[in-house]
């Protein structure tokens, strides 16, 4: 079986979604003075490659610990929007997938933005669905969807639509994946297990691909 990592790295200079601080590693112990390394790790919740709970926007809403830990691996489909002309992905476009969709339990959005990933321009202009792309795809029995982008609405959206149509669902978010372009055009296991914290609302991820 081969696997494929999509996930970014998790480092004290990494990006981070604006007005929330960069993870802090401290060294808690050492192999000189206590016999073993330790460190003390301080980071939000939706920090890197991370996974968005329905409790993130849902104030009745799932956390990830209330969620079986099944829900977070199934057959996967990604998408490629690379080359389209328009950086909103319209119903137009991804309606031509729906045969790959109905097979599968996670939807992953390749938008070639990780490629700018510590620039700039990551927290910029970016990919995102519309609004009725959006409602098409709720209506698909999937367990998740997830994206190489800082999110999935504007930035300048404090209403935050898509993650409200998605996670109203139960659809469980992924963002800030990257190397989907890596991911053969062949069945695979998508994998994104969070870490089992009480009343989640996030968590980092590490995604993978399975190759079957």
């Amino acid at each position: 079986m081969q696997i494929i990592d999509l996930t970014q790295l998790i480092h004290p200079q990494m990006p981070v979604f604006p007005a929330t601080d960069q993870p802090k590693f401290e060294l808690a112990n050492t192999l000189e003075e206590n016999g073993f390394v330790e460190q003390k790790i301080t980071m939000f919740s939706h920090t890197g490659t991370h996974i968005d709970a329905p409790y993130h926007m849902l104030s009745a809403g799932l956390t990830l610990d209330q969620i079986p830990p099944q829900h977070f691996i199934g057959p996967a489909v990604v998408l490629d929007f690379t080359t389209i002309d328009s950086r909103t992905i319209e119903l137009e476009h991804i309606k031509q997938f729906q045969d790959q969709i109905v097979s599968s339990e996670y939807l992953l959005i390749n938008t070639g933005w990780n490629q700018y990933w510590q620039k700039p321009k990551y927290f910029g202009d970016f990919p995102e669905l519309s609004v009725s792309a959006a409602n098409w795809l709720a209506g698909f029995n999937l367990k998740g969807i997830g994206i190489d982008t800082i999110s999935f609405d504007n930035m300048n959206d404090p209403k935050f639509p898509i993650h409200h149509i998605f996670l109203n669902k139960g659809i469980v978010l992924i963002e800030n994946l990257t190397n989907l372009a890596s991911i053969p055009n062949q069945p695979f296991i998508f994998s994104c297990l969070p870490l089992k914290i009480s009343n989640a609302d996030g968590s980092p991820v590490r995604a993978i691909a399975m190759i079957l």
